[in-house]
């Protein structure tokens, strides 16, 4: 595999990872539209309880849709991802391009667009690639290529449900609340008022650390407590991951061969421009 080829796919496959994992631990401001609905049946609870409910509702969730951003980086992830590790969704990377990935068991399909190939591959080769591949897939298997198989964790919920509560995700068991980790181990949570995300009525539970950094988790009111909104702020930087579509099955359409290709193209395509082997 060329030097360029492992950048170009790495760097859909591993910020696609990067991102991910990252946004738990380092996820924005807090909103602030009021909801004069009330807590509902979280009125009475502590904010410690509330959010003990709302980690065990994202441990026990079998599918989900995660968006998320911060401004530390122009990433935007927008994946429907499962516990089985199959994902559908996009990746953006601001100006640096867009790329649409479909995994399905080892399957993997990658369609980046054409401001992506351009920012990914120097002078021609950027614009050929755009030109060749225009709406075409590239498919590989995580069994046959390193780089997407680091797309195993990226696409895979059981991931995401550990690095966001520091649950053993070998564990296959459903998770209770009284074995859901405390958001709040080093700082006290507070609730905040209720108000709305996307027309649904949340309430807040707000964190603040010694070290300045404020973390926010804004839960459900109404049905199941699900968390829908992760956010943190800390050094003039901050990120929100949003939560939803709890438990709608990924989509399992794969792309049609006619509009595929083999991964190992770009790496000919390069040896057509006369790119060495590394």
């Amino acid at each position: 595999m060329t030097s360029r080829r492992r950048a170009a796919t790495a760097a859909v496959a591993l910020s696609c990872g990067a991102a991910l994992l990252a946004g738990a631990a380092s996820t924005d401001a807090v909103a602030t539209a009021d909801d004069p609905d009330g807590e509902g049946d979280l009125a009475g609870k502590s904010a410690q309880q509330i959010a003990d409910t709302a980690l065990h509702e994202l441990l026990a969730a079998h599918s989900l849709r995660l968006r998320t951003r911060t401004t530390a980086d122009p990433t935007q992830l927008d994946l429907t991802l499962d516990r089985a590790g199959n994902c559908a969704g996009t990746v953006s990377k601001g100006a640096l391009g867009r790329v649409e990935i479909i995994k399905r068991g080892t399957q993997v399909w990658l369609k980046p667009d054409a401001a992506f190939w351009k920012s990914q591959l120097p002078g021609s080769e950027g614009t050929t690639a755009a030109n060749k591949y225009k709406d075409t897939y590239l498919h590989g298997t995580t069994k046959g290529d390193a780089v997407l198989q680091s797309l195993a964790d990226a696409c895979d919920l059981k991931a995401f449900q550990k690095s966001a509560t520091g649950h053993d995700k070998s564990s296959s068991a459903t998770p209770s609340p009284s074995r859901t980790p405390s958001p709040s181990a080093t700082a006290t949570l507070t609730k905040g008022r209720p108000t709305t995300l996307e027309g649904t009525p949340v309430l807040p539970v707000v964190k603040k650390k010694a070290d300045g950094a404020v973390q926010t988790l804004y839960v459900a009111i109404n049905g199941k407590h699900y968390p829908l909104k992760l956010t943190a702020e800390i050094d003039h930087e901050t990120g929100t991951i949003l939560l939803s579509n709890y438990d709608t099955p990924v989509s399992a359409k794969t792309p049609a061969p006619g509009d595929t290709v083999d991964i190992s193209s770009v790496k000919e395509l390069e040896e057509g421009q006369g790119e060495p082997n590394a």
